[in-house]
């Protein structure tokens, strides 16, 4: 089946699915047995890992250039949308949410995102849940950081806040207090 040819350059930023966002270092020529195979050199930063894609098996592996901002607002409103129906056994879902999210697709990450995301302050969510909606948060942060040139942190925070997501409790600030009021009456 022939593939088309998929056109990167040195120090360009791709998504390849099963790891996120990294940057193509360069292009070299390895020999393997005796073969000489091109090879994309990605660096994902992030997890300190180096990844060697063999050049004829990229289109393949899924990789691809970063996503439009265009498209990545339209993920993003997707992900803004109402969570899809709950009917499949938790382990099916995560199942499903796993594939989404290895998929490297900006709008499977929205869905991920949609169906996990906490709507009020008060919502709870399973740890398992919590883990497969900030991977898939964190997959599409790592594209909007780099389409927004922002640190990743801020880029998570900023899709939290065009989605409305509630803020977390600081409990701490309460507990400060009170561990004050009991020294001042131990004085």
């Amino acid at each position: 089946m022939p593939t088309k040819k998929l056109d990167f350059k040195n120090g360009q930023y791709v998504v390849y699915p099963t790891q996120g966002v990294g940057k193509l270092l360069r292009i070299e020529e390895q020999t393997i047995g005796d073969q000489k195979i091109k090879m994309m050199v990605i660096d994902f930063e992030r997890n300190h890992m180096i990844l060697r894609v063999p050049l004829d098996r990229a289109e393949l592996s899924g990789l691809r250039p970063l996503s439009s901002s265009k498209k990545m607002d339209e993920a993003i409103a997707a992900a803004k949308g109402k969570a899809g129906a709950k009917r499949m056994i938790w382990a099916r879902r995560a199942a499903q949410y796993e594939e989404n999210i290895n998929s490297g697709d900006p709008m499977k990450l929205a869905e991920v995102v949609r169906d996990l995301q906490r709507r009020t302050a008060t919502d709870t969510m399973t740890f398992s849940a919590r883990q497969l909606y900030l991977r898939a948060l964190e997959r599409m942060a790592q594209e909007f950081a780099v389409l927004h040139k922002m640190d990743l942190d801020a880029a998570s925070d900023k899709i939290e806040d065009i989605l409305g997501v509630p803020k977390e409790i600081d409990l701490n600030a309460v507990e400060e207090d009170e561990d004050e009021i009991e020294e001042s009456d131990e004085e």
